[in-house]
């Protein structure tokens, strides 16, 4: 935690690309400050910057201007090396596009990021069978992601997301892949995370899947155009999804 009393935190954070008058701003001075154990949802349409941001705030690309502030560093002026110790140490990503490894079966793939962070392989094998358990895949841990769903993949590069506890899960479109059920389940973990203190970041194009964050971010052309911190806790919430499996 910084001095300013938040995990994530950014100030007049912008990425633009291109110049001129195809000079496109895809995140334009954004300021954000994300407690500890809260969970942030931001929506807009396709093209609005949601993802933008949150590279920017997991450190995978670098701002054009502004600072990004994580677990106390400061992140935007680390070398790369740096940068990538304090991803392994803090930061769980989801990507919309998995990014598993094809050679390797679910669990290598679950296994990975504790094996990169130094930990024991027996550690990271019980580590990734406990969140494949939890995932509804401990039937398909020896299974190549090429042998699976589209919802499953999705839910084994949750599961990688969280191998190493990290204090922030970025996620975009993270149930973007899945029925009802499978929604449920992983909105259900993410509870579980908040309560254990991990801070929650996630992209979405589904409104029923925000209104369970604790605050409701809404993008637009790079900026801000909606902020709203819901009333009561948003995990409060999960109980009026249910009757989505109906």
């Amino acid at each position: 935690m910084n001095d300013f009393g938040a995990v994530l935190r950014a100030r007049g954070l912008s990425k633009s690309h291109g110049e001129g008058q195809s000079l496109v701003r895809a995140v334009d001075e954004v300021q954000l400050d994300v407690p500890a154990g809260r969970t942030l949802a931001v929506t807009g349409p396709s093209g609005c910057g949601k993802s933008t941001l949150l590279h920017l705030l997991g450190g995978l690309e670098r701002p054009t201007a502004g600072e990004v502030w994580l677990a106390g560093e400061r992140i935007d002026r680390l070398s790369e090396r740096a940068l990538a110790r304090l991803r392994r140490r803090t930061v769980g990503f989801v990507f919309q596009s998995f990014h598993l490894v094809e050679e390797l079966s679910a669990a290598e793939n679950v296994e990975l990021p504790a094996l990169l962070a130094g930990r024991s392989r027996r550690a990271a094998r019980r580590r990734a069978a406990l969140l494949l358990e939890q995932m509804g895949l401990a039937d398909r841990a020896r299974h190549l992601p090429g042998e699976l769903s589209g919802g499953q993949r999705q839910r084994v590069a949750i599961a990688r997301a969280m191998a190493n506890e990290p204090l922030v899960l970025l996620a975009d479109e993270p149930t973007g892949n899945l029925d009802t059920a499978a929604t449920l389940d992983v909105l259900r973990l993410f509870e579980e995370l908040r309560a254990g203190g991990q801070t929650v970041v996630l992209v979405t194009h589904d409104q029923r899947v925000a209104a369970t964050a604790d605050r409701l971010v809404s993008m637009r052309d790079g900026v801000f155009v909606d902020d709203t911190w819901m009333a009561g806790r948003g995990s409060g919430r999960l109980a009026d999804l249910v009757g989505l499996e109906d």
